[in-house]
């Protein structure tokens, strides 16, 4: 990391190597804290085989699309993406403006501790519509981000896919999700929108991690930070209102800015994958790991029967969901 740091001239030719952390929390990619003379700063490398039990593989040259949604991004929401700072093409090593925990809270924390703040949930929607209404049909945008080999292995496969080997009576229904993102392919897609890449600082959300990157169906950014949500009443039922009326406000906000296309058609895709990416989160090869096997048996039963039979409107889901998980704590 230091000699790419000086091929990126932020270190010179006779500095020291520069205090490094590593930090926690990385399954795609190796993070660290570099204390720079100039101060410090965040580094990613991505790597080649990503750091879960399964085997789950993926071209680390994703880190250049990384690197491209970042430029893309930072003029459409100023200050809710991280600064990139340099961008080494040979060792697929991103430098980052440096977030300070001490302005900047991991929403992941905050959802899990039960605190739920609706407002992030809205600010998360709307710059998620914001940047697909900006670069939808964009042909340009279609080039530059022509990634679905790197999607396929980063979402489609070990999500869609290896849930419906472990519930072949439900592939049908999850392979329908697979084909609906590959025929709603318009704007440029985030494809990793979790409360885990997250941080609200003072002027709201900063949304990281964009290592997925692709030209794709907008509809699953907003269904895969959804998901999240409503993964959360597992874990903490007592607050399942506050993760529902995040969920509220974080669709519609999202939701009342889709100009490329019917939202209604939207709104039924997402209201279809959202389930789908839950049951992944038990049986895929991420699964959650904040959940309890009593948990995990719920959410694996919840959402296998609203895969099997999806609702086409968010609010239906949400009513199905808060529903469900009153009966299954009874």
């Amino acid at each position: 990391i230091p000699d790419v740091l000086r091929r990126l001239h932020l270190l010179g030719p006779h500095d020291a190597d520069p205090p490094m952390t590593a930090l926690e929390g990385g399954v795609s990619s190796d993070i660290w804290r570099v204390d720079l003379p100039t101060g410090p700063v965040c580094v990613k490398r991505a790597r080649p085989r990503l750091r879960v039990d399964a085997v789950w593989e993926a071209p680390t040259r994703r880190s250049d699309y990384e690197a491209a949604y970042l430029r893309e991004v930072a003029p459409i929401a100023p200050g809710h993406v991280p600064r990139l700072l340099a961008h080494d093409t040979d060792e697929h090593v991103l430098v980052l403006s440096w977030l300070d925990p001490a302005t900047h809270t991991l929403w992941r924390t905050e959802l899990l501790e039960g605190r739920v703040d609706a407002q992030t949930a809205e600010m998360v929607g709307r710059i998620l519509v914001a940047v697909h209404a900006t670069t939808a049909a964009d042909a340009t945008i279609q080039d530059r981000f022509d990634t679905l080999d790197l999607f396929e292995a980063l979402r489609l496969e070990p999500y869609l896919d290896a849930t419906a080997r472990a519930h072949p009576d439900l592939a049908g229904a999850l392979t329908a999700r697979r084909n609906d993102y590959l025929t709603h392919r318009s704007a440029l897609v985030h494809g990793d929108v979790s409360p885990k890449n997250i941080m609200v600082g003072p002027i709201g959300p900063v949304l990281l991690d964009a290592e997925c990157a692709t030209f794709g169906d907008p509809a699953f950014d907003l269904a895969f930070c959804l998901n999240h949500l409503l993964v959360k009443c597992a874990h903490r039922p007592s607050s399942t209102s506050a993760y529902l009326d995040a969920v509220g406000r974080m669709a519609a906000a999202y939701i009342t800015g889709v100009t490329w296309e019917p939202a209604e058609g939207l709104e039924a895709r997402v209201a279809a994958l959202v389930p789908a990416l839950a049951l992944a989160r038990v049986d895929g090869k991420s699964p959650v790991d904040y959940l309890d096997e009593r948990a995990r048996g719920r959410l694996r039963e919840i959402a296998r029967g609203l895969v099997a039979e999806p609702p086409s409107k968010l609010g239906e889901l949400a009513a199905a969901w808060s529903s469900a998980w009153s009966r299954a704590w009874r």
